[in-house]
């Protein structure tokens, strides 16, 4: 399972740093036009945290077996695509609404944060 986490946390960061770059440059007047730059970076941001994370989860699976460590990357893939992906819609779409989902996705990176903390701490 760490191979899987690693490589979705290196996919989530690099994609970060793609959505950065292109809301820094390509997107920057539509954004500014829209008033949605701290929205997209972040989404940028919190996308770059969920990718780090899964590294630490991926790396960490080898040294401390336990269910809640796959738990932790569980919850801080879909944490990050929930978060990041409601706040990339917001500005994409202008449509709000979708700023009721990003609590779901805070909630999950939460948990995986907790989960983390409790599978170090059993070790």
């Amino acid at each position: 399972m760490n191979k899987f986490f690693l490589q979705a946390g290196a996919v989530l960061a690099g994609l970060s740093v793609a959505l950065g770059a292109f809301g820094a440059h390509a997107f920057k007047a539509a954004l500014e036009l829209s008033q949605r730059t701290d929205t997209f970076e972040t989404a940028a941001r919190y996308q770059m945290y969920g990718g780090l994370a899964l590294i630490l989860v991926g790396i960490l699976s080898e040294k401390i077996s336990h269910k809640l460590i796959t738990w932790a990357g569980n919850a801080f893939l879909l944490g990050t695509i929930i978060f990041a992906g409601s706040l990339y819609l917001i500005c994409a779409t202008g449509v709000t609404i979708w700023g009721a989902v990003a609590p779901i996705g805070g909630s999950s990176l939460i948990a995986g944060w907790i989960f983390l903390l409790i599978a170090v701490s059993k070790k």
